[in-house]
């Protein structure tokens, strides 16, 4: 996933850390190799992105909480697209995966509107769990525009996502 600077932050997750400063600390100490993607690692990320996919219950943050943008754990069972990154995330870290390899992520969905999802970093690349699909695939195969995810070292601080600008190549028959 190609990089840009530092980004503002969303708002909803802005007051998600002002409410719950510990899920936006700063990560000690060098920057980690991102985990291995072996067999059991796929197997748990395959295994909570399902399982959160089918507890969870969607319903707008407007229904839920009256406003519309609240970052935060489902509640009774329910809630929307950033809910259901951020139960992802926090499932997959009590389950041993650093938090420097599991970052918020905003994107623009085909119609334009605004989604959340989790990116998973790995050695293999970076793969996207997304409650609005059951398969957890490599974001160049998810038909998203990335905007923006948190920073690896900082969960507090976001940056941008760069549009892929890798060239085509052709030949020319003579």
């Amino acid at each position: 996933m190609p990089l840009g600077g530092a980004t503002l932050q969303p708002f909803g997750h802005r007051d998600f850390c002002l409410r719950m400063p510990n899920e936006c600390k700063p990560i000690p100490g060098p920057a980690a190799r991102p985990v291995e993607l072996d067999m059991p690692m796929k197997l748990l990320v395959a295994q909570v992105n399902t399982d959160v996919n089918s507890e969870i219950a969607p319903a707008s943050d407007q229904s839920l909480y009256g406003t519309e943008e609240f970052w935060t754990y489902p509640t009774n069972k329910k809630g929307d697209c950033e809910d259901y990154a951020l139960e992802k995330r926090r499932r997959l870290h009590e389950a041993g995966v650093p938090l420097g390899d599991l970052l918020m992520t905003v994107v623009h969905k085909p119609d334009g509107t605004g989604h959340a999802v989790l990116t998973l970093r790995t050695r293999s690349g970076d793969f996207v769990l997304d409650n609005l699909d059951w398969r957890v695939r490599p974001w160049g195969d998810v038909d998203y525009r990335f905007v923006k995810r948190q920073q690896e070292s900082d969960p507090g601080l976001w940056v941008s996502i760069e549009p892929d600008t890798e060239q085509l190549v052709s030949a020319v028959e003579k």
